[in-house]
């Protein structure tokens, strides 16, 4: 699933692509959109900004009207220049916005819905949504408030993708931030201290942001040699059966959480 960093980044980028721009034509292919009329609902509309909160991504058109998307596991926003070959398949376009210049594609898209302003900021998905990690405005306050609401049993790792504790963190930020703040992402969240809980966010706070820049890429290791190519570099994610990068010891991973995703984590440096 799009972490919040991988959605901001998309946001960006949206926004470049249609803000003040004229839009030439919207289109909406999928078959569950056939009769929402929202070519002829945003036709002379244009796009006031572009924002996103945790995983879900806003485009505001004037008129008081907002189209907002999840992306779920699957789906991806892609913004191609004029002429630009697709780097997924057409039939799997929901959503196609063109202007002169660009081509604003919404691929695979389970969640893509047209409301008013006012029924998305009233919507109880939106509205209980907790602070954003990556936004200028995250108020870690409000996140620990959140943690000590939530159930004490419950592990940390867990409760860190509860987007109404924090929005934004997903299975990759969940793992990283937990070993680079030396926190067990097993411990209840009862047992975890106020500073546990702020030091994990402020991990994964100025990395998120950064990968929000630049791409959505997760880098939170570096090593002393730089790695070649875009590539992905973690602490534990993906790195099962491998040794710790700093203690040596053999990175495990377990489902966690009633949705059973995958946790990463290093037995020795975590506690």
């Amino acid at each position: 699933m799009p972490e919040g960093d991988t959605i901001h980044h998309a946001a960006r980028r949206v926004g470049a692509a249609l803000v003040d721009r004229p839009i030439v034509s919207i289109e909406t292919p999928q078959a569950r959109h056939r009769h929402d009329r929202w070519p002829e609902r945003l036709s002379g509309r244009g796009v006031q900004r572009v924002d996103a909160h945790g995983k879900h991504l806003f485009l505001r058109f004037d008129g008081d009207l907002t189209l907002h998307s999840h992306l779920r596991m699957g789906g991806k926003w892609g913004v191609y220049r004029r002429g630009e070959r697709w780097r997924r398949g057409a039939r799997r376009a929901w959503l196609v916005i063109r202007t002169a210049d660009y081509e604003v594609v919404q691929f695979d898209g389970p969640v893509l819905e047209l409301m008013s302003e006012g029924r998305a900021r009233s919507d109880q998905r939106l509205a209980g949504l907790g602070s954003d990690i990556i936004r200028d405005d995250f108020d870690e306050d409000s996140f620990v408030r959140s943690l000590r609401e939530d159930d004490p049993t419950r592990g940390i790792g867990d409760a860190l993708l509860d987007q109404r504790n924090v929005a934004g963190i997903g299975n990759i930020w969940k793992s990283e931030s937990c070993f680079m703040a030396g926190v067990d992402p097993w411990r209840a969240v009862g047992e975890v201290t106020d500073e546990e809980a702020r030091a994990i966010v402020r991990r994964a706070r100025p990395l998120m942001r950064l990968s929000a820049e630049r791409g959505g890429r997760t880098v939170t290791y570096e090593p002393e040699r730089p790695a070649r190519g875009p590539e992905n570099r973690t602490w534990v994610y993906n790195r099962v059966g491998l040794p710790c990068r700093r203690c040596g010891t053999l990175v495990k991973s377990r489902g966690q959480g009633d949705d059973n995703r995958t946790t990463f984590w290093c037995p020795t440096c975590q506690r």
